[in-house]
């Protein structure tokens, strides 16, 4: 898909236009919009190891891709941190991880140097990229930013460019999470949404509130009970529609 589509000058009254870069507008009306289990929209950007085409850069595997508004922020810092320490534990479940933040590749190169003194476990070296996305193109592609945001697209911080999403092999979007600029991610609620939908998508099961690895999980009630006999075997029927089994 080419940015160039997504922009236009603005022409008429009743089109919400945000000035960008001159001639070029953010038009409220030509704003994507993401949905669970739609396709992930492919880019080419620079990133902090070397250029990639993000479906070439994410084929096979699984992704979180998730950004931030500004390098050198001090909520940003330590979510990045808190990725890096657990980027092992997403290898093990073959998920890339891609940040992303609105500037250069300078300030990225350097914000990471910081990130690795002060937020990375045991001082480990930062080891994903982080994509510059100094337009602010990716951002508007992924529907990252606010009604406010918008406005200031091409002024300054826009606080709401803090989304996370995972997308699956298939590059469908399984998961998207928008966070204020005062609230810190939790890593290991991604990786937790990660564990049940690999196991959803390997069991044919659905998980409960809080569920993690090892819990019991959701017969779905499209299964029927003969069914769910021959292919979990003991299950719970605490109602018609809620059973639970175990995957041990």
């Amino acid at each position: 898909m080419s940015f160039q589509s997504l922009f236009r000058a603005a022409s008429k009254s009743n089109l919400r236009n945000v000035q960008v870069r001159g001639l070029k507008t953010f038009d409220f009306s030509k704003q994507p919009r993401l949905r669970i289990f739609g396709k992930a929209p492919n880019f080419k950007a620079a990133t902090t190891q070397g250029d990639i085409d993000f479906h070439e850069y994410i084929k096979g595997s699984w992704a979180v891709l998730f950004s931030h508004p500004k390098d050198f922020t001090p909520v940003c810092t330590t979510e990045l941190g808190a990725f890096s320490g657990l980027k092992p534990e997403f290898d093990k479940r073959n998920v890339k991880l891609i940040g992303l933040s609105a500037q250069d590749i300078d300030n990225h190169n350097t914000w990471v140097k910081d990130i690795e003194e002060v937020a990375t476990p045991g001082n480990a070296k930062f080891s994903f990229p982080i994509i510059a996305d100094t337009d602010r193109e990716v951002a508007f592609l992924y529907d990252m930013v606010d009604e406010e945001g918008f406005k200031n697209l091409n002024n300054g911080v826009v606080q709401t460019i803090r989304s996370v999403f995972v997308i699956d092999p298939e590059q469908k979007i399984r998961l998207i999470m928008t966070y204020p600029a005062s609230v810190g991610r939790n890593s290991s609620e991604v990786l937790r949404v990660v564990d049940a939908l690999q196991t959803g998508d390997n069991n044919g099961v659905v998980t409960p509130i809080n569920w993690i690895p090892g819990q019991d999980v959701i017969i779905p009630p499209t299964v029927s009970d003969e069914a769910a006999k021959e292919k979990f075997g003991d299950f719970k029927k605490v109602k018609p529609y809620l059973r639970f089994t175990s995957l041990k």
